[in-house]
């Protein structure tokens, strides 16, 4: 399985981007997007960028992220999830 991470842009050379998430630092492609903008929030696959995120899709991604770390490690993660607490799971449209 693979999971995407909500970065953001802190140096580009229109090829790659210096990107960085939490502490972490590292360098990934840009290739797939156009000139992205210093400060632009973006999702990394495999160290490449595959599309932007606006902040509060990258807020959600990162949430979700930490909510997921926190249950693997046998903390409550309720508060990672707010968006979700009682609702119903809802198929998409086309399984409906």
């Amino acid at each position: 399985m693979c999971l995407g991470l909500p970065m953001t842009i802190i140096e580009t050379d229109g090829m790659s981007a210096l990107c960085q998430y939490g502490d972490e630092q590292r360098r990934v492609s840009v290739m797939l997007l156009s000139e992205p903008p210093l400060g632009a929030k973006v999702l990394v696959h495999i160290d490449t960028a595959v599309r932007l995120l606006d902040d509060d899709e990258a807020r959600l991604i990162a949430d979700a992220l930490e909510g997921l770390d926190a249950a693997l490690n046998g903390h409550d993660c309720d508060r990672f999830f707010a968006d979700l607490i009682g609702q119903e799971p809802q198929l998409p449209e086309y399984l409906r």
